[in-house]
């Protein structure tokens, strides 16, 4: 799709033309506002949870249509891990908490996504 039209609220100036979209605008309001939350979250699942009122695998889950939405790919191991959305949360909870080290996390990320 290509903009062929930009006005100017405050002025009332129109240009017109041939004007590519940002990858953002392919995204729906909700998407966007998405974005938006997990930039002001600092892209930490946890507080999205907190501030959206939603569960670790929907959030998960949104963030994979955004990735797809703005025309990326996931990657095999995104698709396809062994490691359920729940374990995985766990361990980086516990990363966050300061219960175990980033090491100790990436192991056990390493050790439960290849089991299973």
């Amino acid at each position: 799709m290509t903009v062929t039209r930009l006005h100017c609220r405050s002025c009332d100036t129109a240009i017109e033309g041939q004007f590519a979209i940002g990858r953002f605008e392919r995204l729906s309001p909700d998407q966007l506002a998405f974005v938006e939350t997990f930039i002001h979250c600092e892209g930490k699942i946890n507080r999205m949870e907190e501030v959206l009122k939603l569960s670790y695998p929907t959030i998960r889950a949104r963030l994979r249509d955004v990735i797809r939405a703005l025309g990326h790919e996931l990657g095999p191991s995104e698709e396809t891990s062994s490691l359920s959305d729940e374990s995985r949360r766990k361990i980086l909870d516990d990363l966050d908490q300061g219960r175990i080290t980033s090491e100790q996390a990436v192991q056990l990320l390493r050790r439960q996504g290849h089991s299973g």
